[in-house]
C-alpha cells in the first residue's frame, strides 16, 4: 500500500482499514514518505499482541513496513527477525 501520493489527514485511516480487513496470518506493505514510527506507536497501543511490524527498506524518502496480524497473538507486538512472523 504505497500513501505517499494521499493527503497526510487520509493515510493513518486508509492504513487502519487495511490492517483491520487483514485476516490472521496476513499482511501488507506500507510504503511512506517518511519513518512511520509515530504510526508504529499507534497501532501497538491500540492493535493488541496480534500486530506484526517490520521494516523492509530505510531510505530518506522511501520507507518500506511489512504490517500484519499473526496467526496467533503472543505477548510481543512486532518482530525483528528477517522472516515474517505470520
Amino acid at each position: 500500500m504505497d500513501v505517499r501520493n494521499l493527503p497526510p489527514a487520509e493515510r493513518h485511516e486508509r492504513i487502519y482499514d487495511a490492517y483491520d480487513a487483514l485476516v490472521p496470518g496476513t499482511g501488507f506493505v506500507l510504503v511512506n514518505d517518511h519513518d512511520p514510527k509515530p504510526l508504529y506507536h499507534q497501532f501497538v497501543a491500540e492493535a493488541g499482541p496480534a500486530f506484526r511490524w517490520e521494516y523492509q527498506q530505510r531510505e530518506p524518502d522511501e520507507f518500506r513496513v511489512l504490517i500484519g496480524k499473526a496467526e496467533q497473538a503472543d505477548d510481543a507486538p512486532t518482530k525483528t527477525a528477517p522472516e515474517p512472523s505470520f
